[in-house]
Formats: C-alpha cells, structure tokens, sequence
C-alpha cells in the first residue's frame, strides 16, 4: 500500500502572549507561516490543511496563492485537539499519515519534515516524534488511524500517553523542532537562529 503524508498546520492560535498575529510576523521577506507552508511543499507533501481561527482572516491574503486548503476553527480558545479534529474533516481521504505542525515553529528543517515522512514509510504504525538532544519536538506524524483517536474525545497528548509502544522518536540535528514562539523574546531568539543560518533572513 503507498504511503501518502498530509500535514494540519495549525494556526489558530489567538497569540495573547505575542500580542500581535505570530503568524504574520516577518522572517526575512516572508511571513512565519509561509516559511511552514514553503517547507512543507518542499518536503513533499501535497495536501496541506490549514486552521485558523478568529482572526484568520487577516492571514488568508497570505496564502490565498498557494495549493492549500483553508479551514476555520471558530470556536474561541478552544484545545488544539479541536482544531485537529476540524482539519481531520478535510484532509484527502488517501492519507496514511497526518504531520501535526504548529505554526510558530517556522525553523524546522526541509531535511528534517522528509525524515519523518521516510519514517512513515517504514514504520507506517508507529506516531513518530522528533528528538533534538533528547528533547522532544514538533512538529508529530501520527498514522491517519491513531489520529482519528481524537475523534473519540481524545486530545494529542493523550494519543501519545496511550500506548508507548507505538511511538517511535527520532533524532535530528535541527534545533527548529524546540523553537516554539510565545513571546517577543521568543520571536527574536528565532531571528537570531534563522539569520545565522540565512543571512537574508534578518528580521530584527
């Protein structure tokens, strides 16, 4: 059976700690979720989902262009299962696997996104979830069935707290799997990180 990864970018986060749209926020010439969405597409992967919530509207004109699907999660702070749950109902039917990413992550890697579809590919039961020096990250690949478990009331970290034995971790030289954005502090160490590596990418 041929494996086939979708991914849920999830992106309806009301980004209070922020206090501005993370999501839009620039990252050398481009807005943090395009830097997600450019990944994704370059890993690969080609049916791409994402959620956005309340204030979605004002992230729509940039990615209006892509080959994306847009779903809205309209119930205010509610859990991310709900939103999972949201992009679950319009991901393609052929999915094997569901990378769950989080919108301010914008560092992971291009080489980091194809390792956890390859191991999907060999390991098409097994939630796989990424470990930078023994740390666990994001983005999670979960197999389209155990992913349906949040169906059953369910939330992602229960899914994983479930059963260990099928969940496989694997290590990656990317710090970008750790780099989550809450803050402005948080913001800036990403610029710092994202400029070292891209030059261009200076954004303060």
């Amino acid at each position: 059976m041929p494996r086939r990864v979708s991914a849920i970018l999830l992106a309806a986060g009301s980004s209070k700690r922020m206090g501005q749209l993370k999501q839009l926020l620039p990252l050398g010439s481009k807005p943090i979720i395009r830097h997600c969405l450019d990944n994704l597409a370059a890993a690969g992967i080609r049916n791409t989902v994402i959620v956005l919530g309340q204030n979605g509207s004002k992230i729509l004109d940039s990615v209006k262009e892509l080959p994306v699907q847009v779903v809205f999660n309209k119930t205010p702070d509610s859990e991310m299962a709900e939103s999972v749950r949201i992009g679950l109902h319009t991901l393609h039917g052929s999915s094997t696997g569901v990378l769950v990413h989080l919108s301010d992550h914008p560092l992971v890697s291009v080489e980091t996104l194809k390792s956890l579809v390859q191991c999907h590919v060999e390991t098409p039961d097994r939630i796989i979830i990424p470990l930078y020096k023994g740390r666990r990250g994001h983005p999670t690949l979960f197999p389209k069935p155990v992913i349906d478990e949040v169906f059953d009331g369910l939330n992602l970290r229960d899914i994983i707290n479930r059963d260990s034995s099928r969940i496989r971790f694997l290590n990656v030289d990317d710090e970008g799997v750790v780099l989550d954005m809450d803050t402005k502090e948080d913001y800036e160490r990403i610029c710092e990180r994202s400029s070292a590596q891209n030059p261009a990418d200076d954004c303060l």
